[in-house]
């Protein structure tokens, strides 16, 4: 049994097993309960169980490593060609046992509680921000029903608000008075709650050393630091940085054929929410108007040879590679590590010289200052 994998498709009440050797042979096919699947774990002799990554699999990747099994966890795209025929639970299971057999297949990193804990926060915060935004256009909409025009942005419609709660002209109708009231408390009550998250996260982000060290990096706060530390732990399943930026979808993505490659747009494969994350940092660090040093300069340089959206991402997917390695060394961050490698490439259209402290080109200047 040393070599056996044993494949399971998950679900909540009722699991499909498949075992299979070293040769790919199926050995056996079972059909458990949630309590039979701790059962046999538990009486199984230590084996390499696979599991599709998705609800639950990351507490039952904890379950094999509690009874000395190997866990791992697959992406969902990466099992589906080895379905052969129809599919089923049980075809499904001998899928996922065939697909990890595979010498090259690359799995997804099993989390901890810690990790999935972080994760619940950053989700829940997204769902709230989603519910505010959704909240704040639905106001802003009723209102310019009637007459009234509010600035786009939140922050102007909450100062605007208890003026139009109060309704001194009487454009508004008392019904409307009181469903804009309820709507101005119901938005109160959600900032009230996204402030308890967030205070939640920046207080993770102190207490766990990794994370205060990652918030040392320019573009870095306490949000990509906890989301970072979620995804990806230490970063021990990831061979260097330039596996976990092309992980996050921050590289090119390859199209070759006749031994002609051509490079296209970022993959935006991976985590797209943490890749969200860097790239707003690396915006940050472009438009500071302080100078954080090595990292803005390199960027510039990088905005003025192409453009700035391609900066921000050569700068977040720099980061990344960053992160790693604060992650898998245990260091603090030096500003020299800016200095190495990493690049936007160059653009083929020459571009105009860029203002010192700024993106913008020069052809706004006067002429005589341009030409200088």
């Amino acid at each position: 049994m040393k070599n056996t994998t044993v494949g399971i498709d998950l679900a909540k009440n009722v699991f499909h097993l498949c075992a299979a050797n070293g040769r790919g042979r199926v050995l056996w096919r079972k059909k458990v309960t949630r309590q039979g699947l701790e059962s046999l774990l538990a009486e199984l002799p230590a084996s390499t169980v696979a599991m599709e990554a998705c609800a639950g699999s990351h507490y039952w990747a904890r379950q094999c490593r509690e009874h000395s099994h190997v866990p791992r966890l697959l992406s969902g795209k990466f099992v589906k060609p080895f379905v052969k025929s129809n599919k089923n639970d049980v075809i499904d299971a001998e899928a996922i046992a065939e697909a990890a057999q595979r010498p090259t297949m690359r799995f997804v990193p099993v989390k901890t509680i810690q990790q999935q804990d972080i994760q619940a926060l950053h989700r829940v915060r997204e769902r709230l921000i989603h519910n505010r935004t959704a909240l704040v256009n639905q106001c802003r909409g009723l209102l310019l029903e009637n007459g009234i025009v509010i600035r786009q942005g939140r922050h102007h419609l909450q100062r605007q608000l208890p003026q139009v709660v109060e309704n001194a002209s009487g454009e508004l109708s008392q019904p409307l008075v009181v469903l804009i009231r309820e709507l101005s408390e119901e938005l109160t009550g959600l900032n009230e709650r996204i402030g308890v998250v967030e205070r939640n996260l920046k207080q993770t982000a102190r207490n766990i050393e990794p994370c205060a060290r990652l918030m040392s990096i320019p573009g870095v706060g306490y949000l990509t630091a906890t989301a970072t530390f979620a995804a990806v732990g230490s970063g021990s399943d990831f061979k260097n940085g330039r596996h976990m930026a092309a992980w996050l979808g921050l590289v090119p993505r390859q199209v070759t054929t006749g031994g002609k490659p051509k490079l296209l747009g970022i993959s935006k494969r991976g985590d797209a929410y943490l890749r969200k994350l860097l790239i707003h940092g690396a915006r940050s660090v472009l438009i500071s108007r302080t100078d954080l040093g090595s990292p803005q300069r390199w960027a510039r340089k990088v905005a003025f040879r192409s453009c700035s959206n391609k900066a921000a991402v050569a700068l977040a997917n720099k980061n990344a590679r960053i992160a790693w390695k604060l992650l898998r060394s245990g260091e603090s961050f030096r500003p020299d590590y800016l200095d190495k490698g990493g690049g936007g490439g160059k653009s083929k259209r020459p571009r105009a010289a860029a203002l010192p402290g700024s993106l913008g080109p020069r052809r706004f200047l006067p002429r005589s200052e341009s030409r200088s």
